[in-house]
């Protein structure tokens, strides 16, 4: 082993002489070892920390206000929907926020009216609730799954403005994201989940199907898009092809929407990358 390799060694006793991040940086850097990679993962983890140190400022004060919040999650399969939600929740309390993620509907729910069983999912006052998918499965999943009739479609399609407009007006405030990826990505996703024994579990009979109709889910992602973005409830597009940015600019755009106790006191820019998080325009091009 030559010398320049001995001194680009990290050894348990360099590590050992660390206490902190930054201790540990400026000891890579003296070694000369190029582990780019390590410095960036630790800068995302360093910016998601203050981050969610503002998502806890903004759960207080929704709790002392008696605000009611809910974040909507929609996107292809393996848009990075659940991953985001878990770092937006990581470190709120549970008592005044909750993730909603609702199963196939019983054979009751099935005979209800189609938001029925969402509305009791609702944020109640003081409530910060993330719905991982919502009443927009009617838009996209079941038309082209086949889950539901074309009439039931058209008549979801019509109530849904108007289901959200009563929202608006009863002071339920809805942020609606939409994780936008290629096609690549989310086969290459897709693979990942199935070589990884920990993730095949995300992995359904559904997302299988997601591939071969890809070209349908878009017919219905353009159809959802053009008759329920309103200016009372807009539709935000997530460029979600690199997970960690998808995650940090979508905290971001939440915590911009809010005017909440100890926000000027931020450690970090709470204004989201506008290449990354956008209102979808009607003629916006999209990736996916």
């Amino acid at each position: 082993m030559t010398k320049k390799n001995v001194k680009n060694k990290l050894t348990i006793k360099d590590f050992e002489s660390v206490s902190s991040n930054n201790e540990l940086l400026e000891l890579i850097e003296k070694k000369d070892v190029n582990i780019n990679w390590i410095k960036k993962r630790m800068a995302y983890e360093e910016e998601l920390r203050r981050l969610q140190i503002e998502l806890v400022k903004l759960q207080r004060w929704i709790t002392k206000t008696n605000k009611r919040v809910a974040v909507i999650f929609e996107g292809r399969d393996a848009a990075g929907k659940g991953g985001s939600i878990r770092r937006f929740a990581e470190h709120l309390s549970p008592r005044s926020s909750r993730t909603v993620a609702l199963t196939k509907p019983t054979e009751i729910e099935q005979g209800q009216w189609y938001f029925q069983r969402y509305i009791k999912e609702l944020p109640n006052p003081g409530e910060l609730v993330f719905f991982d998918r919502s009443w927009y499965n009617r838009a996209v999943v079941e038309p082209v799954m086949g889950f539901c009739t074309e009439a039931q479609y058209n008549k979801y399609m019509l109530q849904v403005p108007d289901f959200e407009h009563m929202l608006y007006e009863d002071g339920v405030l809805v942020i609606k994201f939409w994780f936008s990826i290629s096609k690549d990505v989310q086969k290459e996703r897709f693979d990942a989940r199935q070589d990884n024994p920990l993730k095949r579990w995300k992995f359904s009979p559904v997302d299988v199907k997601g591939q071969e109709y890809w070209d349908r889910y878009t017919h219905y992602k353009g159809q959802m898009f053009s008759k329920t973005h309103t200016t009372y409830s807009p539709w935000i597009i997530v460029q979600a092809n690199n997970k960690k940015k998808a995650r940090l600019e979508s905290i971001r755009y939440v915590l911009s929407q809010f005017e909440y106790e100890g926000k000027s006191d931020a450690e970090t820019s709470l204004f989201s990358d506008p290449n990354i998080v956008m209102r979808y325009h009607r003629s916006i091009l999209q990736i996916d």
